[in-house]
């Protein structure tokens, strides 16, 4: 079973803000608004309990491409569908409140996932204790350093249960020791059968957790293979093969 499939997904964002709806209506008669592609015609599966890892650099669509996986985003054309219950750690600060306190945000947070107060109570001293907050778990998140909101929503996501984790970055924040004992607990997560799709410039960890992976430029896909066949691709160490369209 896939747990989430793109199938022809495009994104266009409008280039330009506009602020009023007047201003809307003039220049809808007079043109369409500029748009840009942040994804174009990306087409591929991820299986039930599978690592996948997207790659590619600075506005390539690789957080777009999460967004669209949990929902937060539509495609402008194609269809994406994600089956089963996503824990997303996808943008620092989503999903929390800066004047509820670090342990309110943990129920807060829990609540937006679709957990019950009687589960995220029986895993709240988890999330705590493995976020390594504690002293500053009742004080205001607003508060927080930004390493410090990345641990608890790290820590919020990979305890509560899952059958799906978007992560962009997260391997990124925090200090080594936090990093390591990250990675690990994600393999643990995955050891556990959720299906795991990471986001980061890390190459060495792709390739350490995950089976597959992707590589985008531009909003398209540009490779879809084995992880290392991939990173050594995209590092230029190989010449990549053309991405074959799936059958249809």
């Amino acid at each position: 079973m896939n747990r989430i499939e793109y199938r022809d997904v495009s994104v266009r964002y409008p280039t330009a803000r506009i602020p009023t709806l007047k201003e809307w209506v003039v220049r809808a008669a007079a043109a369409r608004p500029p748009a840009a592609d942040a994804l174009r015609d990306v087409t591929f599966s991820i299986a039930a309990g599978e690592a996948f890892g997207i790659i590619g650099g600075n506005g390539a669509g690789k957080s777009t491409l999460l967004r669209v996986a949990a929902g937060i985003i539509p495609p402008t054309n194609g269809e994406a569908i994600t089956r089963g219950r996503v824990a997303p750690i996808i943008e620092l600060g989503t999903g929390f409140e800066g004047e509820l306190s670090g342990r309110e945000n943990v129920f807060f947070n829990g609540a937006l996932l679709g957990r019950s107060k009687k589960f995220m109570k029986s895993v709240v001293d988890e999330i705590i204790d493995f976020s390594g907050i504690a002293a500053s778990i009742d004080q205001p998140l607003r508060t927080y350093s930004t390493g410090m909101v990345a641990r608890l929503a790290f820590a919020i996501a990979t305890t509560i249960e899952a059958d799906i984790v978007l992560l962009d970055e997260v391997l990124s924040v925090g200090d080594a020791e936090f990093r390591e004992r990250s990675e690990e607990r994600i393999r643990r997560f995955h050891e556990r059968g959720a299906t795991l799709l990471l986001v980061s410039h890390d190459l060495t960890a792709i390739e350490r957790i995950c089976t597959r992976a992707a590589w985008l430029e531009k909003g398209q896909l540009r490779m879809l293979g084995d992880a290392t066949e991939v990173v050594q691709a995209y590092q230029g160490l190989k010449v990549p093969k053309p991405h074959a369209a799936p059958a249809r």
